[in-house]
């Protein structure tokens, strides 16, 4: 897997890797002339005492040295551009890839999961890539090479090296076979301490509320706890790799000198050509321990390209129409309607929604209501496709939602959420985000309408006043309005309100809805809602009960024919009050 993701995002910076591969090919070749002509200095030089051969080619080493050091500052730079480029490259993958998500897979991959993924899993494979670049590309040149040079000093010493290289890479071998699963675990439970970490900060009102924080103190250490555990298992397998190399160069050195100095005492071989020797001995080892650091890197970099590829491979369950077959204008404006529509969770045992039909016209007010976990929700968001019905099927003017364009099917229908959430940055960021081009004028008629024109004019700033992430600085209340007030800013056909009105008092309520209903009086607007005084006053009333539609029509013919309405409606009011 991993060989597949590098080899798809490494595809674009041909050139530069093979400009990478020639500077490490130049500062290779010249690291590994070096010994010889030290050799040369020592044998022919220094032995005999001739000062202008030390001069000479002393020189020459010093040249060599500039372009061994050149050729390195160039590779590094390179590997560091290219590696950065590929990182670069993964997380804009994801990040589109995840944008294109539905619900659906947002939920199977989880918030938590997803970011560890864009981040910590990205900068593992982006790691392999430049120390591949910078010192693994260099290690096997290096090797072969020192090898063939040790041969061209003495090939009876080169014996040595067939019986060390061997054991080195067996032992190697079996440290890093046992340290892919801990990497693998170790990736899940990073996972595991981000999402308890995740939802310690979102719901740290909830656990001070409930005084749970030593609870989840203890929470956060388990899965802390789990984490180091994993963590000091692939400690202990990284520490012993590099005892266990130097163990096996040391006993190669000394197996060297030792048979060295035995043949340069026979007078087989020179002192220059030992010193050589070992300086090549030193460089296969470097090579290996370079390719050592580099397979210590190997497992966790393929877990983390695993789980990479696993969001890019997953398409979405809501998926755009074709250039050819897409609609991109719709004759009418406004009309919905819902035909037999099923929904269902995959791997659950019952649908969501069942056969619902449900129509809202253009200059009228469609209301939804019904008992918790009815898929009233559901509902509504198989309309903007936040997921798209398993059966039957969601048409807008006549024309079925996934037909069409996804930016047409954005400007005609709008949603406001149950729980509605701000970017941070101001006010007016906010209100823009579905019309940018509005002005200044239009954000406040928004906000006026919304009900939130006075306390957005006592923010000091006004619509420049700063909004935190989530919007975690304004209240409940003030956030539904703001969001109601956004949806206004970009003058959809379609409002869809998922009890977008649950934190307002009664007084704010009847204001908004007052309001709402002139400034939406030729647009279709569907509502979904628990308080009865919220859509007791619509045109239609649907009635929704275990994901089916058990009736339709106004207040006073359900209150008169529907039992599940009026079992609803007099939970919040007296009889007299529902008459």
């Amino acid at each position: 897997m991993l060989i597949k993701l590098l080899r798809t995002y490494l595809r674009p910076y041909k050139k530069p890797m093979a400009l990478l591969a020639l500077l490490q090919l130049l500062q290779t070749s010249a690291t590994l002339y070096l010994p010889t002509l030290n050799a040369n200095i020592i044998d022919k030089g220094v032995v005999k005492g001739d000062s202008g051969y030390i001069l000479t080619f002393g020189g020459v080493m010093i040249a060599i040295s500039l372009v061994q050091v050149v050729c390195n500052m160039g590779a590094v730079y390179y590997g560091a551009r290219t590696a950065s480029a590929v990182g670069r490259d993964l997380r804009a993958g994801i990040f589109d890839r995840v944008q294109s998500f539905s619900a659906r897979e947002v939920g199977h991959f989880g918030a938590p999961s997803l970011i560890t993924r864009t981040t910590n899993d990205v900068q593992q494979v982006q790691m392999l890539v430049l120390m591949a670049f910078t010192l693994m590309a260099s290690a096997p040149i290096m090797c072969v090479g020192a090898i063939i040079m040790a041969l061209g000093q003495d090939v009876p010493l080169s014996l040595v090296l067939v019986a060390v290289l061997p054991v080195m890479l067996i032992a190697v071998s079996l440290i890093i076979r046992k340290m892919r699963p801990l990497f693998r675990t170790m990736q899940v439970r990073l996972d595991t301490v981000n999402r308890v970490l995740r939802e310690q900060i979102t719901g740290n009102r909830v656990i001070r509320a409930f005084v749970r924080d030593g609870y989840e103190k203890e929470r956060f250490e388990e899965a802390n706890a789990e984490l180091t555990e994993v963590s000091l298992g692939t400690g202990r397998l990284m520490a012993l790799m590099f005892p266990t190399v130097m163990t096996v160069v040391n006993v190669s050195s000394i197996a060297v000198v030792w048979f060295g100095a035995h043949r340069i005492d026979s007078g087989a071989m020179q002192i220059g050509a030992l010193t050589a020797f070992l300086a090549y001995l030193m460089q296969i080892v470097m090579s290996v321990m370079m390719a050592t650091f580099m397979f210590m890197m190997v497992p966790r970099a393929e877990v983390c390209a695993e789980r990479i590829e696993e969001v890019l491979a997953t398409d979405s369950s809501v998926v755009p129409p074709s250039k050819a077959d897409a609609v991109f204008e719709l004759a009418r404006h406004g009309h919905l309607a819902v035909r037999g529509a099923d929904f269902k969770y995959p791997g659950a045992e019952a649908s969501v929604l069942r056969d619902v039909e449900l129509e809202a016209r253009p200059g009228e007010t469609t209301a939804v209501i019904g008992s918790t976990g009815s898929g009233k929700s559901t509902l509504l968001g198989l309309v903007p496709r936040l997921f798209d019905a398993t059966g039957g099927e969601v048409l807008v003017d006549g024309i079925d939602v996934r037909t069409l364009d996804p930016v047409l099917l954005a400007k005609t229908v709008s949603l406001v959420p149950q729980k509605p959430y701000l970017f941070s940055g101001t006010v007016a960021t906010n209100l823009r985000y579905g019309n940018p081009d509005a002005s200044d004028e239009d954000l406040w008629h928004a906000l006026d309408v919304a009900q939130a024109k006075g306390f957005v004019e006592n923010l000091e700033g006004g619509l420049n006043a700063p909004i935190a992430q989530g919007g975690t600085n304004v209240s409940g209340g003030q956030r539904q309005r703001l969001a109601i007030a956004r949806t206004l800013v970009a003058r959809p056909e379609i409002y869809l309100f998922d009890d977008s009105f649950s934190a307002l008092d009664y007084a704010t309520d009847a204001a908004l809805r007052a309001a709402l209903r002139r400034e939406t009086s030729e647009a279709t607007v569907v509502i979904v809602a628990q308080r009865v005084s919220t859509i007791r006053d619509a045109d239609r009333i649907v009635v929704m009960d275990e994901g089916r539609v058990v009736g339709t029509g106004r207040h006073h013919e359900l209150m008169a024919g529907n039992e599940t309405y009026r079992e609803i409606v007099l939970s919040q009011l007296t009889e007299a009050e529902a008459a």
